[in-house]
């Protein structure tokens, strides 16, 4: 039996890190485990412009601990507004990795994101012309489509139709939950890739409903019905692939996820790693941990695998986390609803 597994140091795609107080007590946990990892700019305000996300990256740097060192990639909040030549020339300057798409009020800080993306059509012209991922947080908003099938339709109404307008676009479908998505990213070819969070490879809605709605597991998009896992579980443990880690962990101070209409997200940073090597491990395919949490990702970016290694270490179940104390408040840390055999040492 497998005690010790070494990986090549992982990168989170898809992280949520706020701003201030809450910045400075989570980011640890990120550093810890990852070398790098692709930024949200859904700051208030936004980050919109080159110019913010130099200012954010700065702030990122100067909030890491002593002896820590990572890499923040960082993004820009696509807004109907967005100028191409701003958007060319932070790519340029190696600052930007990508583009946030976010559908206006699909989740934490989205009001000002795209109502229409026929009004994108030059930023996304342009991002096709250089090579720029546009990362999408793939959901309609509108009032008429039940919240359990806004991905679906947005991959159809929204989605398909554009990568038809733009080839060349290169696109991260983050966090997918459903089957359709796992198998419309598949057959994607070179350009599109997906990312898969830990909450949904581990649980589902009835994790979150059954006996009392759970706030700590309301996340966005939604965790879905049960037969959709193993297809995300499927998609992960497929080796060298477009998928890979995306964790989405995303921080909120434990008052506003147990209020009356709860924040959405889960707080994973500081046990993806061990919660990961137990699902790859249920599913067989521990050697095909690191092409999801090290590997494809770095291959979908354009960017070189990272150097250093991690390694985590098999034993008893371990006492995880609750919470993380932080200038903002305490915040509660996801709860895998399974014992936990695996540690980073």
């Amino acid at each position: 039996m497998t005690t010790t597994l070494t990986l090549t140091r992982p990168d989170d795609w898809h992280l949520h890190l706020r701003d201030g107080e809450m910045l400075k007590g989570v980011l640890q946990h990120t550093a810890r485990d990852f070398a790098r990892a692709i930024i949200m700019p859904n700051l208030v305000p936004q980050v919109v412009t080159g110019d913010h996300a130099a200012a954010y990256r700065e702030r990122i740097l100067a909030a890491l601990p002593d002896g820590m060192t990572f890499e923040p990639l960082m993004t820009l909040y696509l807004t109907e507004t967005t100028d191409p030549a701003d958007v060319k020339t932070a790519v340029a300057s190696g600052l930007i990795k990508a583009v946030k798409l976010y559908p206006a009020g699909a989740t934490t800080n989205s009001d000002s994101g795209v109502r229409d993306i026929d009004n994108e059509r030059a930023v996304l012209e342009v991002m096709a012309e250089i090579g720029l991922p546009l990362c999408v947080h793939g959901e309609v908003t509108r009032p008429e489509i039940d919240i359990f099938d806004r991905e679906a339709v947005f991959i159809d109404e929204v989605l398909d139709p554009v990568r038809r307008a733009t080839p060349g676009l290169r696109v991260v479908m983050e966090h997918i939950t459903t089957a359709a998505a796992a198998a419309y990213a598949a057959q994607g070819g070179d350009d599109l890739a997906a990312t898969i969070t830990v909450q949904h490879l581990m649980l589902d809605r009835n994790d979150m409903l059954v006996g009392g709605m759970r706030p700590h597991y309301y996340c966005l998009p939604i965790l879905k019905r049960g037969t959709h896992r193993p297809k995300l579980v499927e998609a992960a443990v497929s080796g060298p692939s477009n998928f890979f880690l995306g964790t989405d962990s995303a921080p909120h101070p434990q008052h506003k996820k147990e209020a009356e209409c709860c924040a959405a997200g889960c707080f994973t940073a500081p046990i993806a790693l061990p919660c990961l090597a137990e699902v790859f491990e249920e599913a067989g395919a521990l050697d095909q941990l690191e092409a999801f949490v090290s590997l494809n990702g770095p291959r979908f970016y354009r960017l070189p695998a990272n150097d250093g290694t991690v390694t985590l270490e098999k034993g008893p179940a371990t006492d995880l986390p609750l919470s993380v104390e932080t200038g903002a408040g305490p915040v509660t840390v996801f709860d895998p609803a399974r014992p936990i055999h695996w540690r980073v040492t």
